[in-house]
């Protein structure tokens, strides 16, 4: 469907990709009559600009925004899990329209999620089926690939899986270069300390060799592979609480406890394992200076 509207925005494009859902860029979202024409009801835009006022006050529209620019860097692949839940809520009970500034990129990947996840389709099969109804949408490869992971998790947002952890700590890297500290909405990728008392404790941990300090556990490993197998020259792990790394861009990792020298962090930097393996970024163990135990007998309040 294209009319001529907004002279800024270009021509209204929209085009119907499934039952009761429409994708589309600006023009459209805005303009009151192809609202209406439509039957809208719900409209999601994925933009660094929220709808003007007079599209979010016209009653009977059930409006979410998602702020976010058109950059293969961008985080979208975590609000999937609510984009789809808009979608389905919207698809039941109206017609939605997803929208970005032309409908090309943001939108349409959060379009071939949603279909993806109903479908139970690969992202090459959900893109085939949105670009049949819609033949400009093309991801940018940023999104491309966040897609794929969306595919490997299965359709959901598993944050313990580890390319989600790789994922989000790359983004969260790329922010630290550019404002020199951790922002905000990245907190989330420093974990927990395991060397306090938690309930239910892992029992696979890594300690300190000199004072007994529990320092990781094995589910904080960033692993990759050498030679077909789980590399072990050097133990790089998450980013976690006791090494007080938000504010600090590069530097040594020493015991909480014992002041003990562990290892190394850069946030900005790859760091080379002795495999050859480049790792950015990098938070890692010597495994000289820690040990793996397999069993956790007692839990102590360690600092």
């Amino acid at each position: 469907m294209h009319k001529m509207c907004d002279l800024n925005l270009g021509p209204i494009s929209v085009d119907l990709i499934e039952p009761n859902l429409y994708l589309g860029g600006l023009a459209a979202a805005k303009d009151v009559v192809t609202l209406g024409k439509l039957k809208i009801t719900h409209i999601l835009t994925i933009d660094t600009c929220p709808l003007p006022r007079q599209i979010r006050e016209l009653k009977g529209l059930t409006i979410k925004f998602v702020q976010l620019s058109d950059q293969p860097k961008e985080d979208l692949l975590s609000y999937f899990d609510e984009t789809q839940r808009f979608i389905e809520e919207g698809v039941c009970k109206g017609n939605v329209l997803v929208h970005c500034y032309f409908g090309v990129s943001r939108s349409a990947t959060v379009v071939i999620a949603y279909v993806m996840k109903t479908y139970n389709l690969t992202y090459v099969d959900a893109f085939q089926r949105v670009k049949l109804k819609r033949s400009i949408v093309y991801p940018n490869h940023g999104f491309v690939s966040q897609l794929q992971l969306y595919e490997q998790m299965n359709y959901t947002i598993d944050k313990n899986y580890m390319h989600y952890k790789i994922f989000r700590l790359s983004l969260a890297a790329d922010r630290f270069k550019k404002i020199k500290i951790l922002p905000q909405n990245f907190i989330d990728c420093i974990k927990g300390d395991p060397g306090l008392v938690r309930s239910q404790p892992e029992t696979n941990v890594y300690r300190c060799k000199k004072c007994r300090r529990v320092l990781a556990g094995e589910s904080n490993l960033i692993t990759h592979e050498n030679e077909n197998q789980v590399c072990r020259k050097t133990f790089f792990i998450e980013p976690l609480e006791w090494m007080n790394v938000a504010q600090i861009p590069e530097g040594k990792l020493y015991c909480p406890k014992c002041k003990n020298k562990l290892g190394s962090f850069n946030w900005i930097m790859s760091c080379q394992c002795p495999c050859g393996r480049q790792i950015a970024p990098a938070f890692y163990l010597n495994p000289c200076k820690v040990d793996f135990t397999n069993v956790v007998k007692n839990v102590e309040v360690t600092f």
